[in-house]
């Protein structure tokens, strides 16, 4: 009886004893840690501007415990989608972003939810921060009626409020993204639109047209090139006689920015938000970042580079790592707490990998479902003129 009172006297007190620990992190949370620090940021190239963006950048400790578990969040959700099309369960085309995530991040940081933003084919990341969840994000990958286009997008074709996807075609949502800013002109609201695009895009001729209209009618648009050194297999110096993407414009004022870094990345794009807002037309932003997966899943990414390269830029420029060790260095997070955010992200992933490949797939008689908004049913021709499809909004 008395060995076990004392067994029970250990337990409690042990208990009590990482009770206390927890209440101790825990008041450190809220008084112990550093609440914002500046940092100084790298110098942005500029072309046609008097000035840049600033060369520090504030951050506070809720702002950047919000940045990291984004990014990490999109992290894992790529590295999950690696798995998931390995095993078969994602089919078809998918581009992903793991490597980039300080540039949908940082911009998401630098404009407002009710600004607009139109991008390419490596889309999971602005889903996410446009407002998507990581559950209808990966329910889209893997096809299924919970998915954030019912399941009829996939990888390429994901939309949410002021999101115009997730497009396809190599360039073609440069020319829409300017239709946009052209609405928010027209309107009269204060909203701009954030068009993004990537190095292999940049020699479009579509893209040269759109910036001639944009820039003779002053739209707010803000031109992003993602410049993560490769468009599909092909360097870029290889690929442009000029890999000066952001002098692209020629006419249009233009800044190169740190893709790396997301305080770099926010305050260029907070910078490029208040020349749109002001009247003063479009800008451009070439953000120098690196992809490390392959242009898409069907690419190893390693026959045109090598592994060393890709393992340098992991260690010397990662954006998750950047982040965490300028929080950590400046007593701004603990170590415990960003390793609680990874734990509860991991969660979160496996969560939805786990409804992404158990919830059903789309009935047939959705097939022709959504083709126009708030619209009342109609008859779709099928493949032939007596097959007869209903399309309800």
């Amino acid at each position: 009886m008395r060995n076990m009172l004392a067994i029970i006297s250990n337990v409690l007190r042990g208990t009590a004893s990482r009770n206390g620990a927890r209440v101790v992190v825990s008041a450190r949370t809220y008084a112990d840690f550093t609440p914002q620090a500046s940092f100084d940021i790298k110098k942005c190239d500029v072309h046609k501007l008097e000035e840049g963006p600033p060369l520090q950048a504030v951050l506070t400790r809720e702002e950047g415990l919000q940045y990291y578990r984004t990014m990490q969040t999109m992290r894992r959700m790529e590295l999950k989608s690696d798995q998931l099309y390995k095993q078969k369960i994602i089919r078809g085309f998918c581009h992903l972003y793991d490597g980039q995530e300080a540039c949908a991040v940082g911009i998401e940081a630098g404009i407002n939810l009710t600004d607009h933003l139109i991008t390419a084919y490596r889309a999971h990341g602005y889903t996410l921060t446009r407002g998507g969840t990581v559950r209808e994000i990966m329910a889209e990958l893997t096809g299924r009626r919970g998915g954030i286009a019912k399941g009829k997008g996939g990888s390429m074709h994901m939309y949410t409020k002021h999101f115009y996807g997730g497009n396809g075609i190599v360039g073609a949502q440069v020319p829409l993204g300017a239709g946009v800013a052209l609405a928010c002109k027209y309107l009269g609201k204060n909203e701009l639109c954030v068009c993004l695009y990537g190095d292999g895009a940049a020699n479009q001729g579509q893209i040269f047209e759109t910036y001639n209209m944009a820039s003779l009618w002053k739209l707010p648009c803000i031109f992003i090139c993602e410049n993560n050194k490769y468009g599909m297999g092909t360097s870029v110096e290889r690929a442009a006689a000029s890999t000066d993407y952001f002098k692209r414009g020629d006419f249009i004022p233009g800044l190169r920015v740190d893709g790396m870094d997301v305080l770099c990345v926010r305050e260029a794009t907070k910078f490029a938000a208040e020349h749109c807002r002001s009247g003063k037309g479009p800008i451009l932003m070439e953000l120098q970042t690196y992809r490390y997966h392959g242009h898409s899943m069907s690419d190893p990414g390693i026959s045109y580079r090598t592994r060393e390269e890709i393992q340098e830029v992991r260690s010397k420029s990662d954006p998750i790592s950047m982040l965490k060790d300028r929080m950590l260095s400046n007593n701004m997070a603990s170590v415990e707490e960003l390793k609680e955010i990874d734990v509860e992200v991991r969660k979160e992933i496996e969560d939805a990998a786990q409804f992404a490949t158990t919830d059903p797939e789309p009935p047939l008689d959705d097939l022709c479902n959504h083709i126009f908004y708030n619209d009342p049913p109609m008859e779709v021709r099928g493949t032939n003129p007596w097959t007869k499809l209903k399309s309800v909004s």
